[in-house]
């Protein structure tokens, strides 16, 4: 279908009459009556009826103005996703509940005039690639792989250490201590059933186990957050690991407990991912805004996974 005979059609049934209409789009008014000529013959029916006033819809033509209508406006909207400038900024935050969903939501606060198209890849290789193909415009990730070996242009810089927090519940030993350190987690039981082999995430947690001899089990089949703050709210042997930015909500029966660690406090470096040669405007906004990190943890000692 020719979008400027939908668009013609369109100005002319909003103006009333061809000329109108040609003085509107900036054609002669020949130029329109061939155009809704064209229109109606791959319709196959009749759009308008001249009178004396100018131009009526026909029945047709009124059964077809809304659908019109609608085209055209896909038609805009698909433009501008691709449009610099005008498209959103497509952004990768891997799950919205967790510190880059915070961070992504504070640049939105400073910059609402920005659009932003989030999204939640399932780790850092798609994430990757996604950005390498230009799918997206940038990505928050775990990046392990060194800088010298991402793909083509793709850039990263570190954004964000967050510090890990212990869940428990509050019939738990651990649940009124006011921080712990990850040496005496020791022999204790660390549910995280979300661990997925060959994630960023698994393999963060995996080196933090090893470095402090924690046990991280991931068994069990996960069924989302909501089943996994039961579980430990419930029992006094669970505990599981957050980020300290991590939203979390729970019921007032549950009465879960965030317990700092301390001495090292072991801490999630998330990255930020683009492309060299992404010339849209807001990315350039986004990687400013970044370089305003949250405070820092000061002297405190940290521990950080060896890719880090």
């Amino acid at each position: 279908m020719d979008l400027d005979a939908v668009r013609t059609f369109v100005v002319v049934a909003e103006q009333g009459k061809f000329q109108d209409a040609a003085d509107e789009i900036g054609i002669s008014q020949q130029a329109v009556s061939k155009r809704i000529a064209a229109l109606e013959t791959d319709l196959g029916v009749r759009l308008f009826t001249r009178t004396a006033r100018g131009a009526e819809l026909t029945i047709d033509g009124q059964a077809f103005l809304p659908h019109a209508r609608v085209v055209l406006d896909a038609a805009r909207r698909a433009a501008d996703s691709v449009r610099p400038g005008r498209r959103a900024l497509r952004v990768d935050v891997l799950s919205r509940q967790i510190a880059p969903a915070g961070l992504l939501r504070d640049f939105h606060r400073r910059n609402p005039d920005v659009e932003l198209d989030v999204v939640a890849l399932p780790n850092a290789e798609a994430a990757t690639a996604a950005v390498h193909a230009g799918t997206i415009d940038a990505a928050f990730c775990t990046q392990r792989i060194p800088a010298d070996r991402l793909p083509g242009n793709v850039r990263t810089t570190r954004v964000l250490d967050e510090p890990i927090e212990l869940l428990t519940g509050p019939a738990h030993d651990l649940a009124t201590a006011r921080a712990v350190s990850p040496a005496e987690l020791g022999g204790l039981r660390i549910w995280m059933p979300g661990n997925v082999t060959g994630t960023e995430w698994t393999a963060y947690y995996e080196e933090l186990a090893a470095a402090f001899g924690l046990t991280i089990d991931p068994t069990g089949p996960d069924f989302g957050i909501e089943h996994l703050l039961d579980m430990v709210s419930d029992s006094s042997s669970l505990a599981t690991f957050v980020g300290a930015r991590t939203r979390l909500v729970w019921t007032a029966r549950q009465d879960l407990r965030r317990i700092p660690l301390r001495d090292p406090v072991p801490v999630y470096p998330h990255s930020l991912i683009w492309r060299a040669d992404n010339t849209h405007p807001a990315l350039a906004t986004l990687r400013r805004h970044l370089r305003r990190r949250p405070a820092d943890l000061g002297d405190v000692d940290t521990w950080a996974p060896s890719w880090a």
